[in-house]
């Protein structure tokens, strides 16, 4: 992983300094993760002095910022001199079609990268980065939540969901949550050690930090589709894998009748509703059984199966063997099985490979967009 460029007026040795924007609709999980992982590690015990570490809010005024859950922080200066800073933490939150960034936000996030500060994106806070142009041909890690929102929104940057946090040059990425605290534990052991950071994690109740390597609870599993209907169908399925909705209720969020959707569904997707829910939750289960240790029951339960013997049985049917077998055969036997149908995609004639996920679904009706690497984090 490569590391944060250095800079010449750096901190002294053994301290860190950090700055956070906070963005409107901050998620405030992410935000008191990071603080209060600073906090105790900046002083002896529990006694919060800024001693070892320092850290400030910034904005464009001193006016609070509203977080997602309604909780209000305003920021303690204003936008100065970030060459005192060791990162510059942007913390985002929800988003929405018509959200637009502060132009002078932007032009503070240019203003740290052009001094050669590493920036931190955490949730959202990674589209701002790429609002400001600061990510063109990098690879910026995003929750795989809101994989798709970045996907449609930024080209030429390489969206991963696959990670915990990602490491670019001078750009740190995270998708935010709890993985927030295994950011700033990778920050603070870089600066002042494993000891204080396993102190803080202690003091936190928790036992150790993952690296940015490790994967996020879940892959985002639905490929590019054009009709926005059938894609918030398609999201409403993959953001409940473990309790499937009932196509009633996926029709009704969306404003279509059972019918309508179900045909509307087919035509798009080459399949019925409930044919590619068990079709990603297969994959799912796939996933589960290469990323954690979890028993097969508790996989299936997961991946929104009632009926462990169900999932066992569709398991088969995709993949050609059981999931017990493919767990004792390793994670090289499940990159065989996703290489084959890699290859299988390859081999369709060019025009089929142009054409839309739609043909390709009828060719393979297992595809659904699983072949798509930067899309699909098991295919690394």
């Amino acid at each position: 992983m490569n590391q944060p460029n250095s800079r010449k007026q750096r901190a002294p040795q053994n301290s860190l300094s950090v700055a956070f924007v906070l963005l409107p609709n901050f998620t405030l999980t992410a935000f008191s993760c990071m603080v209060d992982l600073l906090r105790l590690a900046a002083d002896e015990g529990d006694r919060s002095r800024p001693q070892r570490c320092s850290w400030t809010v910034l904005g464009a005024d001193l006016n609070p910022i509203t977080s997602s859950c309604g909780l209000q922080v305003a920021p303690w200066e204003t936008f100065s001199q970030p060459e005192r800073f060791d990162y510059v933490v942007v913390i985002g939150g929800l988003i929405s079609r018509e959200m637009n960034y502060d132009p002078v936000v932007l032009r503070f996030l240019q203003k740290v990268a052009a001094a050669s500060i590493p920036i931190v994106g955490v949730c959202t806070g990674s589209f701002a980065l790429a609002e400001a142009g600061l990510l063109k041909g990098r690879k910026c890690c995003v929750s795989w939540f809101h994989f798709f929102d970045f996907l449609e929104r930024y080209a030429g940057v390489v969206p991963v969901a696959d990670q915990l946090f990602i490491v670019d040059g001078s750009f740190i990425t995270c998708p935010g949550g709890l993985a927030a605290l295994d950011l700033g534990a990778w920050m603070i052991e870089r600066h002042l050690g494993p000891g204080l950071v396993q102190k803080g994690l202690h003091i936190m109740l928790t036992d150790k930090a993952r690296s940015g390597f490790d994967a996020q609870p879940q892959p985002p599993g639905v490929g590019p589709v054009a009709d926005e209907r059938v894609k918030r169908a398609m999201l409403l399925i993959e953001q409940n894998l473990s309790t499937p909705p009932k196509v009633e209720e996926i029709a009704a969020k969306i404003g279509l009748s059972k019918r309508q959707l179900e045909r509307l569904f087919r035509k798009i997707a080459g399949k019925s509703i409930q044919e590619f829910s068990r079709g990603l939750r297969t994959y799912y289960g796939l996933w589960l059984l290469a990323n954690s240790t979890k028993s097969i029951t508790e996989i299936a339960f997961e991946a929104g199966f009632s009926d462990p013997s169900h999932f066992n049985r569709l398991f088969r049917a995709t993949f050609g063997c059981s999931p017990s077998a493919m767990r004792s055969e390793g994670a090289d036997a499940i990159r065989t099985i996703i290489q084959n149908r890699q290859d299988a995609a390859a081999a369709l004639p060019a025009d089929d490979r142009a054409s839309t996920p739609e043909a390709l679904n009828r060719s393979f009706p297992d595809w659904t967009g699983f072949l798509q690497k930067e899309r699909r984090p098991y295919l690394q």
